[in-house]
């Protein structure tokens, strides 16, 4: 069952389909009812692999927050394309970061929502019983500890499915069109992967800071997209952007699924190509060439190219928070699922066809 648009309240909603008695219902969840008060239920991720060979959901101890860190528990966890590379290893040059043989963090999961449970004694911002969303380590899980810089409050009127949904991709498509393509209002702007996580986000904030958007998605995403705000919307399975007359002053692209010499083909003379994402390949020669292709033409032509990471901040948080809670931005969420879903979803979330986010709740 798709879910675009996110449902008024507080509440959180499995939409998974109902089978069988309740015991495989907890096992499909990943939930236990037997945990002691020190263990927790977490998704665990033991080696390289494919999603559903690599992740178990276990039972493991509860953490305790260190002096300047907030302690969650975990009411929602969105998945992100991120999750796969960790869980697959790949591109293979992810590995000098992250360990050659087996993963050196064994916990996937960034984006969170949920209540503060305890704080370091260091920790002033945030105290017990607040509604926070940010990113930690090890999301998949019913506690997780996070630092208070990577957080901010979750507004009353935003659900936790909501605010877990706007961390990593919200603050990556706001630092690209404000800070790095320092968008102006009137300009055109292509959004490549109108319909995704990032996507769903840079439609929304091109449209609030003034732009005339152009999203490209899918058939089955075009209404959604232009539900978000798209001026105009291009179906890439009838027609290839690139090939088009239209020139924009500023690209998003987190798909690139298009040569580079293309991409710069719909820019104006002085346009702004932004590129996010881990480049797709699975060697370290494509990995660094994905990255490093736009930094070395870069210098040689009159356009601006640049590969983007987000970098998490508590006043970008903040900002998102407000701009969710006063409805100029609406994540949505293509569905909920249970932490027993999460190597499905994580697979999914790879192909970047889901619409939005799929949210885990806990």
């Amino acid at each position: 069952m798709d879910q675009f648009w996110e449902p008024e309240g507080d509440g959180v909603q499995v939409l998974t389909e109902e089978v069988g008695a309740a015991a495989s219902d907890e096992r499909r969840c990943g939930h236990r009812s037997d945990t002691g008060q020190n263990q927790m239920r977490a998704i665990i991720c033991h080696r390289y692999g494919p999603p559903e060979v690599a992740l178990r959901a276990e039972d493991v101890e509860k953490p305790a927050p260190g002096d300047g860190e907030v302690l969650i528990r975990v009411r929602a966890a969105a998945v992100n394309p991120l999750d796969w590379h960790l869980i697959k290893g790949r591109p293979y040059g992810f590995r000098l970061l992250t360990g050659l043989t087996r993963p050196s963090e064994k916990r996937p999961g960034r984006d969170v929502a949920g209540l503060v449970e305890a704080v370091g004694r260091n920790v002033a911002q945030f105290k017990p019983g607040d509604e926070v969303f940010g990113v930690g380590r090890g999301t998949f899980a019913e506690y997780v500890c996070a630092q208070p810089a990577k957080l901010a409050l979750k507004p009353a009127t935003v659900t936790f499915a909501q605010a877990a949904s706007a961390p990593i991709a919200g603050i990556t498509a706001l630092q690209a069109l404000r800070d790095t393509g320092r968008l102006q209002a009137g300009e055109r702007v292509l959004i490549n992967g109108a319909a995704g996580g990032v996507g769903m986000f840079a439609v929304q904030l091109a449209k609030s800071m003034g732009a005339e958007v152009t999203g490209v998605c899918s058939t089955r995403n075009a209404e959604m997209v232009r539900r978000l705000g798209a001026d105009r919307v291009i179906d890439y399975t009838k027609e290839d952007f690139t090939r088009l007359d239209a020139r924009y002053d500023l690209m998003l692209d987190s798909i690139r699924n298009h040569s580079l010499t293309a991409t710069r083909r719909v820019l104006t003379r002085h346009g702004r190509l932004i590129v996010i994402g881990v480049p797709t390949g699975r060697w370290f020669v494509s990995f660094l060439g994905g990255l490093v292709k736009p930094l070395l033409v870069a210098p040689f032509v009159s356009q601006t190219l640049t590969f983007l990471v987000g970098k998490i901040r508590h006043g970008d948080l903040a900002l998102l928070g407000d701009m969710m809670a006063s409805g100029k931005v609406t994540p949505i969420v293509d569905r909920r699922e249970g932490l027993g879903a999460v190597p499905q979803a994580i697979r999914e979330v790879a192909t970047r066809h889901a619409r939005g986010k799929i949210v885990i709740v806990v």
